[in-house]
């Protein structure tokens, strides 16, 4: 049975997008199977927004699509592969996205939790805990060896 697989990428972790690939291209079964890559660039407050300079966000929107596309072509990802770029909150985008699209399975990029991720929470961790399909998370370790 095919299934949509939805894969949120960070443009800006490029560390990242090849273990996400990696496991993207290994549950691809069916050659029915769909991949969805998505961006979600954060939305802003309407104070800062009003400061920035304008056509900055199709700037940024165009820059994401770009960077997908390049992400699809040279991962070796399949010629349906669908490019998304949503404004809105991390989280919440990819699980409404999720839902639209009728994933079967999320595929995201976690790192190692920092202070900041137990007390608020990461996106990784919002995503597992709300998601209504399975979600594999890639571990991306920010530690640096020790000798």
């Amino acid at each position: 049975m095919p299934k949509n697989i939805l894969v949120p990428i960070d443009i800006s972790q490029e560390a990242t997008i090849a273990g996400l690939l990696e496991a993207t291209k290994t549950l691809l079964v069916d050659p029915n199977d769909r991949v969805f890559l998505l961006n979600v660039i954060e939305e802003l407050p309407p104070y800062v927004d009003i400061q920035l300079p304008a056509g900055i966000h199709e700037r940024a929107e165009s820059d994401a699509v770009a960077a997908l596309e390049g992400i699809k072509s040279d991962g070796g990802l399949p010629e349906s592969t669908a490019i998304l770029v949503r404004t809105g909150h991390a989280s919440r985008t990819i699980l409404e996205e999720a839902e639209k699209i009728g994933s079967d399975v999320i595929v995201l990029a976690s790192h190692d939790p920092g202070l900041a991720d137990y007390l608020l929470g990461s996106v990784a961790a919002r995503v597992v805990r709300h998601a209504h399909c399975s979600v594999h998370v890639v571990r991306q370790s920010d530690t640096v060896a020790r000798p």
